[in-house]
């Protein structure tokens, strides 16, 4: 079967060129596979990498052809749970790790864009949490308590400071984190890709895992014209997963999120929506997430439709929405619309997969990849070079497939619908 081409986006027409990533061809002896080239894998060769340790990539397409250089690019601290319950789950001292990686995880991304000199529209701006009801606003300045009580660089903003911050009188109340921001994820995906190769790695697109198969203390993966005999294997598929390995599929809903862009707008348009520029993102029954890119275009996301597709007439409801928190919006014309699959677990949180010896698998980032597969890339690549599992800041989770998994689609469109009704509403 051959690769799909890389769907159309906003991203698509303005990030860096890509890589040269050629098919892989005859079988290769390798110390590392990674199969998946998105923020995950990437992120694992080049952590492997800087630590002299040489990873080998294949990816079914081309390296961020996925959510990887698909979703909002938004750069969010934390994990969707918060911190109390972190605790709660997982207990202080492990929950206490999980919440001190995932809260510094926007920090990793910002700070390997600089090392290496990634150019993909990075900007440390912070990312708000806004409430679009009294209910939300008051879980917002709960979690300002929460993450205060952690010694968190963390703000609480008012209606009238939300207001004064996003240009609408939608919110509340909100959270401001000044360690998030956004980037073009695509120029991201690359530039880890580019970097990963520049220090040692090799990526072959246009490459499937066809079977995974273990042999003795080794690994074999199949591919349509070559195979990797490996000691150790990273699976980190996200959204894209397939039947390569058993029931891990079955672990995971791929949920389509859908991006709409407006044409570069005027800078005081621009100043009247966001003047703080940061990332934002909605706590409503449904999640609507927005940020002006490098070019002052507005970044519209959200549920969409729950299959591939694009153009700016895809969803409507982002648009119309959009336009009423700002009627400066009308008139200024939207210009692209485009989705890509993010991988949701029922626990909201990532997992950590060790199966068989010498295999890993992550996945499961609920809606925070950048920041989150960015970092659990960092751990697979200090667990490869040594650590113990039960060293890293994340727990290992055993592979649980979900009850009904087989409707999920069906379930994840009915469920948008209603909240989203439920939101239009005020309920």
């Amino acid at each position: 079967m051959p690769p799909a081409p890389l769907p159309r986006s906003l991203y698509a027409e303005t990030a860096t060129p890509a890589i040269e990533a050629p098919p892989l061809y005859g079988e290769k002896q390798v110390p590392v596979a990674i199969i998946g080239g998105g923020f995950t894998g990437l992120s694992t060769a080049l952590h492997l990498a800087e630590r002299g340790i040489v990873a080998t990539v294949i990816e079914a397409n081309e390296p961020g052809w996925g959510a990887s250089g698909r979703n909002g690019g938004q750069v969010n601290p934390g994990l969707k749970p918060d911190p109390d319950e972190v605790e709660h789950d997982h207990g202080a001292e492990m929950g206490g790790r999980m919440i001190a990686f995932s809260y510094g995880a926007p920090d990793l991304v910002f700070d390997l864009i600089r090392r290496h000199g990634i150019d993909c529209a990075a900007s440390q701006t912070g990312t708000l949490r806004a409430g679009i009801r009294a209910s939300n606003a008051q879980a917002a300045e709960n979690l300002f308590a929460q993450c205060s009580r952690r010694g968190m660089p963390v703000r609480y903003l008012d209606a009238a400071a939300c207001a004064e911050a996003t240009g609408t009188t939608r919110y509340a109340g909100a959270l401001l984190d000044p360690r998030g921001g956004h980037l073009n994820p695509l120029s991201y995906a690359r530039g880890l890709a580019r970097t990963a190769q520049r220090l040692g790695a090799s990526i072959h697109g246009a490459t499937p895992a066809l079977s995974l198969t273990r042999h003795a203390a080794r690994w074999r993966i199949s591919t349509p014209k070559g195979s990797l005999i490996a000691e150790r294997v990273v699976i980190g598929t996200n959204g894209y997963t397939d039947g390569l390995w058993p029931r891990l599929r079955q672990t995971v809903v791929p949920v389509f999120s859908t991006i709409l862009a407006t044409e570069p707008l005027p800078e005081e348009v621009q100043r009247q929506i966001l003047p703080l520029r940061s990332a934002v993102y909605e706590t409503g029954h449904i999640t609507v997430y927005y940020r002006l890119d490098d070019a002052g275009r507005l970044l519209m996301g959200g549920r969409g439709p729950q299959n591939p597709a694009d153009g700016p007439s895809m969803a409507p409801y982002l648009r119309d929405y959009a336009e009423r928190l700002w009627p400066v919006l009308k008139g200024y014309g939207w210009t692209h619309g485009w989705n890509g699959q993010v991988a949701v677990t029922k626990d909201h949180y990532p997992h950590l997969h060790a199966p068989e010896p010498g295999l890993l698998m992550s996945l499961g980032y609920n809606g925070r990849g950048v920041a989150m597969a960015t970092a659990m890339g960092s751990l697979l690549a200090r667990h490869i070079a040594g650590e113990p599992l039960d060293s890293l800041p994340m727990p290992l989770s055993p592979i649980r497939p979900m009850p009904f998994h087989r409707f999920w689609k069906i379930g994840v469109t009915v469920a948008v619908a209603q909240r989203r009704l439920r939101d239009r509403f005020g309920l």
